[in-house]
């Protein structure tokens, strides 16, 4: 859920219209940022940059003050300038460090949106380049999403972000996005959705697994790069940063041993739940293994208390008798009375035997 509170925002300009966002300081752990700002002598800038270590607790070479411009960005989208290059919009000027008595900086009383305090973030559309490091150490960050257009990443953009596990971009899957950046920047297991604004579902949702890579050096001097696992094959499937769903479905039927079980299960279910452009070959394999490991699915859907998800993986039709007996037992140990009755309810309808149909005769 996006902050309702606002937010004190940091920028440094890049030129006339465009600047770089150096830090964000609230007191809410679910922001989002707002794509432009209005420029001290008229205009606006569009923030195109994150900079590094932009929500790292421990940021490094800030720009000075005298640099900077400082705004209030409130939750609708408006935002209002409160310094300008060191002097406070309205004529006072900043105080400097040789001013002993000064009181504390407003950097040191405002409390900074970073570290294990950012849970959620929403990046704006005008943003192009996300510098490096700049969620280091977010280990809170469980949703990011992210606008239109293309992406350039630093370096250990998401370094220690072992809790971010979705990726939400506003557009359809079929247009060039940040989304082949963004993944290629995240080793461990992470879902993309694609979600335009105003939608109610996904249009799309993939998986990403996690994977390793090794790299060996032989004794002629040559490095060899080699992967464990087919999360690395899964996050190559982009052409001109769009997504390629016939590509990303051919890889499944390669085998999948060296993944983690629960990751690829989910990769089937979310699969066949948003079914954007796929084959009825590639929707086979996904239920065969879905089929086999419905639990797996459930187990999460019940964790997380996602009843629509619940009826969703009903209506796919993968449960048979002993599967509904399992998701049963799942559901009466979560304690999920609704998920229960649920099961209960389609079950009864799938295997309920039908009343014989009467028969008449009419031989007096």
């Amino acid at each position: 859920m996006v902050s309702e509170s606002t937010l004190t925002l940091d920028i440094l300009p890049l030129s006339a219209d465009t600047a770089r966002l150096v830090r964000v300081y609230g007191t809410e752990p679910c922001i989002a940022l707002p794509g432009a700002l209005p420029a001290p002598e008229g205009g606006s800038f569009a923030v195109t940059e994150l900079g590094d270590y932009c929500f790292s607790e421990k940021p490094r070479s800030l720009p000075a003050a005298d640099k900077t411009c400082r705004y209030e960005a409130a939750p609708d989208g408006t935002a209002r300038l409160t310094r300008a290059f060191g002097q406070t919009v309205g004529g006072t000027c900043r105080r400097y460090d040789f001013d002993f008595d000064a009181p504390a900086s407003d950097a040191d009383t405002l409390h900074p949106v970073c570290g294990n305090f950012l849970e959620e973030l929403t990046l704006p559309d005008s943003l192009q380049v996300v510098g490096s490091c700049a969620f280091y150490n977010c280990r809170r960050l469980r949703l990011l999403t992210v606008g239109t257009g293309s992406l350039t990443m630093g370096s250990d953009v998401f370094l220690n972000c072992f809790a971010l596990e979705t990726i939400r971009v506003q557009a359809g899957p079929e247009e060039p996005t940040g989304l082949f950046a963004l993944v290629n920047n995240i080793t461990e297991a992470v879902r993309a959705e694609f979600c335009p604004a105003g939608t109610a579902a996904p249009l799309a949702a993939l998986w990403y697994p996690a994977y390793w890579e090794d790299i060996e050096e032989t004794p002629a001097h040559i490095l060899l790069h080699t992967f464990s696992g087919q999360g690395y094959h899964y996050r190559q499937c982009f052409l001109e940063n769009k997504f390629l769903p016939a590509e990303y479905d051919a890889i499944f039927p390669q085998g999948h041993d060296a993944d983690d079980a629960n990751v690829m299960a989910m990769l089937c279910f979310d699969r066949l739940r948003y079914p954007w452009q796929l084959t009825e070959a590639a929707a086979g394999h996904y239920r065969a293994f879905l089929a086999a490991n419905t639990d797996r699915v459930l187990a999460r859907l019940l964790k997380a208390q996602d009843n629509d998800a619940v009826r969703a993986l009903i209506a796919l039709d993968v449960l048979d008798k002993d599967g509904f007996a399992e998701a049963s037992a799942l559901a009466a140990k979560a304690g999920n009375a609704a998920a229960a009755a649920l099961l209960a309810d389609a079950e009864h309808k799938k295997y309920v035997p039908q009343p014989k149909k009467q028969r008449y005769d009419f031989d007096f």
